[in-house]
């Protein structure tokens, strides 16, 4: 958990959690050994839309590690609150002495001035489906499936998502359900076939067997 996080966390577990994890355990193997190892943990959400898909962006392509230092400085820079004005308030060069690459600059100034310009529907969101939901954030620049896959994920918390291009993910399946063997997009689906409609809860102890520490957005 970060030191300098702006927002507190949630500490209550999403009310399917429970639920997901006997589902989970019944029907499938590697399932039933994952979740007793990790069982006391859950997914957490920060509710706030603008810092999730901030941290995303942040996290785009670069370890869990690095993304936290990087996000670090750049609440450091926004004088301990990070939101949409205090982001645009910050120069370029302010932003790139925090780690951001040029590219990623532009991403989350694009995503601060769609919040402040009323662009989004993030009163919406919560009642929309996930897929209305990716189609409207994709939208902004810098913001692809996998980014909006993590809001659906941390942010709106959605029981059933299925992040094919998180690297972690498909490298825990590796791991866990093919002995460490390459694993194509078709069998990582094949796989989580078995999950549904609890592919979120999943994936957070998937990510848990390569990483013990939950990540953040």
């Amino acid at each position: 958990m970060t030191k300098s996080s702006e927002v507190i966390l949630e500490a209550v577990a999403p009310h399917y959690w429970e639920q997901a994890c006997k589902e989970l355990m019944k029907n499938d193997r590697i399932m039933r050994k994952l979740i007793p190892k990790f069982g006391t943990g859950f997914l957490m959400t920060r509710g706030d839309p603008f810092v999730t898909l901030a941290r995303s962006i942040v996290g785009q392509q670069i370890s869990v590690s690095a993304a936290q230092a990087v996000w670090d400085r750049v609440v450091i820079a926004a004088k301990k609150k990070v939101n949409p004005k205090n982001i645009l308030a910050l120069t370029v060069e302010e932003l790139r002495t925090a780690g951001l690459s040029g590219r990623k600059v532009e991403y989350i100034q694009d995503l601060a001035d769609h919040f402040v310009s009323g662009r989004l529907h993030a009163n919406q969101w919560k009642d929309m489906d996930d897929e209305s939901v990716i189609k409207e954030l994709s939208e902004i620049r810098g913001i692809g499936r996998w980014t909006a896959e993590m809001f659906l994920i941390f942010n709106l918390t959605r029981p059933n998502i299925l992040p094919l291009d998180d690297i972690g993910l498909i490298k825990a399946i590796s791991i866990n359900y093919f002995s460490g063997e390459p694993v194509s997009r078709h069998e990582a689906r094949e796989v989580a076939a078995n999950w549904a409609p609890w592919r979120t809860v999943a994936t957070w102890y998937l990510w848990r067997s390569i990483d013990p520490i939950p990540v953040e957005y």
